[in-house]
């Protein structure tokens, strides 16, 4: 039984890795859409949306049979469910690629992107094919430094975001409100993307803490103490916790409730 539990494991870290592939692939040709005016490969973007939803929900009904038959608890728990919040935010980083093919095919046979800001929206998709490419490395090796460090590829993603919404605010802007409308959805959407593959990364931080010498100086939020490894949970004996131990806070007990003086609690 156990055997087949971490065969199941596995097979749930392979197919996440396989929704930031082709989430990745996804963002990449929804950008080459938007700046070519390709409503071929915009409408391509758009259908293969679907492969990405059928992983994600094979992906929870997998988890829930697990859940379902195996009871897991403790980090064996924490696997099962979090695989399920990242699959989530995957899923919705194809969306958002979605979202950006439909603004290409919406403005075709023109592009949705003016000449001068063409390079700008080349180095947010940039940005975001590596950043989802780097989140699928994270969550096949279970990199913890790589995870925390995601955070930088993503504060150059709300920079290049900050600064398109100083271009589109200009007071002696050129472009239409149409242009207006479209550009501040397609960097919102950039940005969201980048967003969901930190969450991602995040979740593989919570499932696999570190010793602190793993970890760069100045991160306080990853407890020392044991490892958790996502592909391989390992039973535990009498309902143990690892994590329990140094390292790890005991929960705090919660205040009693003043009672009356008659039987029942004081309202």
């Amino acid at each position: 039984m156990r055997d087949q539990f971490h065969e199941d494991l596995d097979t749930i870290t392979d197919q996440l890795v396989e929704l930031t592939r082709l989430a990745g692939s996804a963002i990449s040709r929804a950008t080459t859409a938007l700046l070519d005016a390709d409503v071929h490969l915009a409408e391509s973007v758009i259908e293969a949306d679907r492969r990405l939803d059928e992983i994600r929900i094979e992906l929870d009904e997998r988890s829930i049979d697990l859940l379902a038959r195996q009871q897991p608890v403790a980090t064996d728990l924490r696997i099962v469910v979090t695989a399920m919040h990242m699959s989530s935010d995957l899923e919705r980083m194809g969306d958002l690629a979605r979202h950006v093919a439909k603004v290409a095919r919406l403005r075709t046979p023109q592009s949705a992107v003016p000449p001068q800001l063409r390079s700008h929206i080349l180095q947010m998709g940039q940005i975001a094919e590596a950043i989802v490419a780097r989140c699928g490395s994270i969550i096949a090796s279970k990199d913890v430094v790589a995870a925390l460090a995601l955070d930088q590829d993503d504060d150059a993603m709300d920079e290049l975001h900050r600064q398109l919404f100083s271009a589109l605010l200009d007071e002696n802007t050129s472009l239409s409100r149409s242009e207006l409308l479209d550009l501040t959805l397609i960097g919102r959407y950039y940005e969201r993307f980048a967003d969901h593959a930190v969450s991602v990364a995040r979740r593989v931080v919570y499932l696999v803490p570190a010793g602190r010498s793993n970890v760069p100086t100045g991160i306080r939020n990853v407890p020392t103490g044991r490892v958790a490894t996502f592909a391989r949970a390992h039973p535990y004996e009498s309902g143990h916790s690892r994590f329990s131990g140094p390292g790890w806070p005991r929960p705090r007990p919660l205040p009693s409730r003043p009672r009356g003086r008659g039987s029942g609690h004081r309202a």
